[in-house]
């Protein structure tokens, strides 16, 4: 077998401007700086994400959720039942197509949900002011051009 080798100063190189490493590390810190603060409402960051994209007029199926959050079905599915097991979320049939299933907060589901949304405002609101003047937008905008 033939020896084959990536050298140092490529490894540096790669890891000062891959913007998929970047992107990877950022999210990892803001997740944890969003489940720390969640914690006293008994969620993480990816739980208020679904509860939030739960919080409609109307109780959406799991295409539009799965879209939103960039979710494959299984995952959304296991994120579900998690919720549902707390009395959170309910997961019904739609009458209209019984192979589809709607997606609705309880009534316990809206006041986690109600309690966590000050502390994302305040903790969003603090990670906002902690970048350079005007990037939130910015940078905001650069990622859903990535996605």
């Amino acid at each position: 077998m033939e020896d084959v080798s990536v050298s140092f100063e490529t490894t540096l190189l790669v890891k000062d401007s891959c913007l998929c490493l970047h992107v990877q590390r950022a999210a990892r810190a803001l997740a944890r700086r969003f489940d720390l603060a969640l914690r006293p409402v008994g969620l993480t960051n990816n739980q208020f994400s679904l509860l939030m994209a739960l919080n409609r007029p109307e109780p959406p199926t799991m295409a539009p959720v799965s879209a939103l959050l960039a979710l494959d079905r299984t995952t959304l599915t296991a994120a579900l039942k998690v919720l549902e097991r707390r009395g959170l979320v309910t997961v019904t049939p739609d009458l209209a197509d019984r192979r589809s299933r709607l997606l609705a907060l309880t009534p316990a589901g809206r006041t986690v949900l109600a309690n966590a949304l000050p502390i994302w405002k305040s903790t969003h609101e603090a990670l906002e002011a902690s970048l350079p003047e005007g990037n939130a937008d910015r940078l905001r905008q650069d990622l859903a051009a990535l996605a």
